[in-house]
């Protein structure tokens, strides 16, 4: 019940702020809500599921390049490209995840690692199709003949999309799905004597986490008319990771106030760009140390 009013409070607030807030500030709650998006998408991955991955930023660049190509190309609406840019990352996510997920531990992480360090030399160099240093212009996101020119315009699409995925980690987080998740988290001896395929519930994990970033990269082309590949590099990987494990791994209440937190920081932190990661960095490493079940996990208990 907390939690609920909690959120419905969250919600009255973020609608309220169309009424008076400025441009800028509707871009900041925005962008939050992406982060939220992404936050739970790595939360399914990491929380849920218990696997490692530091490939998340580079699905995040495939939704964003997805959606507004088809978008650029195509004219669609916005619902066909958001689509298109997490199904496009999803089957990316299934077969990065199918070699993968071989691995365990640091060896996964190193391999998801890799992917991600490519994605990145591709988004930078592939210049016919993502304009490479240059950066991808993308055109105002439409639906119902309807174009989004505005942050303010885009706001309740935004806010409706961020909610409906909100509500279905929510929904996989009590299905049995998301108890075979937990379970393979906890032990994967376990979980096999009972029945689960481990194999197949870590890449089912790997493939939604790709699936929902993918969806963030689409919710992004919403507001947003311009992406450059430096803001996809290892550093966005690093601000995610840490949005989650210091929000409280495995709580989906921490991995939405990780994501408000850290989406409000980093904008503050732009002033700093040379001290980002540092900081990022020394925050991570002084919750893992003194904190570790997160920023969050009093809602948990309580």
């Amino acid at each position: 019940m907390l939690v609920a009013l909690g959120l419905i409070a969250l919600i009255a607030g973020a609608i309220g702020l169309t009424s008076f807030a400025t441009g800028y500030v509707i871009y900041i709650v925005n962008l939050v809500m992406v982060a939220i998006v992404l936050a739970l998408g790595l939360h399914i991955v990491i929380g849920e599921c218990g696997q490692f991955s530091l490939a998340h930023a580079a699905f995040y660049g495939i939704g964003i390049y997805t959606a507004g190509l088809v978008t650029n190309l195509l004219g669609a609406p916005f619902w066909l490209s958001l689509l298109a840019g997490g199904l496009v990352a999803g089957l990316i996510g299934f077969f990065i995840g199918f070699l993968s997920l071989r691995m365990r531990d640091i060896y996964l992480a190193l391999s998801t690692f890799a992917f991600g360090e490519a994605m990145q030399w591709l988004f930078l160099n592939w210049t016919p199709v993502t304009g490479g240093p240059n950066g991808l212009n993308i055109k105002p996101a439409t639906l119902f003949g309807f174009q989004f020119l505005t942050d303010r315009a885009a706001f309740p699409l935004v806010l409706s999309v961020t909610l409906v995925i909100l509500a279905l980690v929510a929904v996989l987080h009590v299905s049995t799905l998301g108890r075979s998740l937990r379970a393979v988290r906890e032990s994967e001896i376990a979980a096999a004597s009972v029945g689960i395929n481990v194999t197949r519930m870590k890449l089912t994990a790997f493939t939604l986490s790709a699936f929902v970033a993918g969806l963030a990269g689409g919710l992004y082309t919403t507001f947003s008319t311009f992406i450059h590949p430096d803001s996809l590099g290892f550093q966005t990987t690093i601000i995610i990771l840490t949005t989650v494990v210091v929000g409280g791994m495995g709580s989906l209440i921490g991995a939405v106030g990780g994501a408000m937190v850290f989406g409000l920081l980093s904008e503050l932190l732009r002033q700093v760009p040379s001290y980002q990661e540092m900081i990022y960095g020394g925050i991570l490493i002084l919750f893992m140390m003194y904190a570790p079940r997160g920023m969050f996990s009093f809602v948990g208990r309580r």
